[in-house]
């Protein structure tokens, strides 16, 4: 029984997907529940599984090709077997000369379909002959088909590891002194970014404003309790990041134009904290989103963030957990960053950017004193927030990280 393969439902956000990698090839056999291929979108990789045992009859969209919501991909012959396949595949179509299958029947004789001189340039390269189209004679492979196939194979990119689908191509190492160049296509992922953060650019009046934080009371907590911490959350363990989380919720709750975002001439406010929180992956810089972030406790934020790391290392990340998001919190100190202006991720209105922690000198109360000090920036859009709120939104932030008991107090 032949199954028609689609692509799954896209979300209204994604117009479209990518055919990334087929893991199966017409004729070959596979299990229920087995993935079948990838279709990068402009947020996430979605793996297609087979939904019963049988093999792949035909692939309808090949990997590069873009595929609608829905649209049929391949069929699979639901109950047949492997060996059934390639018999069918090698039977000549009606009216087709005969001696077009001779290829195909002769096979198993490696003497019959590759010159002696081609097996040997085969064996001494590692190249599979069954993937070498031959070009002589009744298919016949010849030693040129096979020096094709090691140019090939040396040009090619490496295969991205099973386990983290349609990675970004990694960057080439080149030789001292070689005068080369490689290019290799940006990942459809690196492409949207780059198309939206541009366009964040040009359409939004954006501005950013600086601040910074002294750290020392946030260390101490983290120090005093992080064991106990993990020892009472079955293994989270307490970070910097959720104590950022937790009081940007509370400093939205008291400017939510900084939580809101425009629509067309409208300003949507939102009700909610959906914070979108930039984690770092294999395919990019990735935003899945903690829902309602307002009413987490430290741990299950530290926990949702975890398990959104793993995800994207994974490449597991699924749609609904990309999608939305009213504010975002980027940390480039966990690179080292000590100062950045973070780009809006529209539609959103305002990103925090988290930075370094640094021991720098600072007065208080007369004295010079050494302090874990960290920069904070707050990128907006300035037609929808003003600079008086961007900054007391800042300084709110600020003086709940310096005394992290207002977080418990709400004060």
């Amino acid at each position: 029984m032949a199954i028609e393969i689609k692509a799954p439902s896209f979300p209204e956000s994604v117009a479209d997907g990518t055919i990334s990698k087929w893991h199966k090839q017409p004729g070959e056999a596979v299990k229920r529940d087995e993935l079948l291929v990838d279709i990068e979108t402009d947020k996430v990789v979605l793996e297609v599984l087979a939904e019963a045992d049988g093999v792949l009859a035909s692939i309808v969209k090949g990997e590069g090709e873009t595929v609608l919501s829905n649209e049929l991909i391949a069929t699979l012959d639901a109950g047949a077997t492997a060996s059934a396949a390639p018999a069918a595949a090698a039977a000549p179509a009606a009216g087709a000369p005969a001696q077009a299958a001779a290829p195909a029947a002769a096979a198993g004789d490696e003497d019959s379909i590759a010159a002696p001189a081609a097996r040997k340039l085969a064996e001494e390269n590692a190249i599979n002959l069954a993937s070498v189209k031959g070009t002589g004679k009744d298919g016949r492979i010849t030693k040129e088909d096979v020096v094709a196939a090691v140019e090939a194979k040396k040009s090619a990119p490496a295969a991205a590891p099973a386990a983290k689908p349609a990675a970004a191509p990694a960057a080439p190492v080149f030789a001292a002194g070689d005068r080369v160049e490689k290019r290799v296509p940006m990942t459809r992922v690196r492409a949207t970014v780059a198309k939206r953060l541009v366009e964040a650019q040009s359409n939004m009046a954006m501005l950013t404003t600086f601040n910074e934080v002294d750290m020392t009371e946030v260390m101490a907590l983290r120090s005093k309790y992080k064991d106990l911490f993990e020892k009472s959350h079955n293994g989270v363990r307490l970070g910097f990041m959720s104590f950022f989380v937790k009081a940007a919720t509370e400093a939205l709750k008291r400017y939510p134009a900084v939580n809101a975002s425009i629509d067309g001439t409208d300003i949507v406010y939102h009700g909610y904290a959906d914070v979108g929180v930039a984690v770092s992956s294999d395919r990019g810089l990735v935003v899945p989103v903690l829902r309602n972030a307002e009413h987490m406790s430290l741990a299950e934020i530290e926990g949702g963030i975890a398990a959104f790391g793993k995800k994207a290392r994974d490449g597991k990340l699924s749609m609904e957990e990309m999608i939305g998001g009213t504010f975002t919190i980027t940390n480039g100190g966990t690179f080292g960053s000590m100062m950045s202006t973070p780009i809006v991720n529209p539609p959103q209105a305002a990103i925090l950017g988290m930075h370094n922690i640094l021991q720098r000198p600072m007065a208080i109360n007369g004295q010079v004193v050494i302090r874990p000090m960290m920069y904070l920036a707050l990128s907006y859009d300035h037609r929808l927030i003003d600079g008086k709120e961007a900054v007391t939104f800042l300084v709110t932030i600020k003086n709940l990280l310096e005394d992290p008991a207002r977080l418990l107090l709400d004060i």
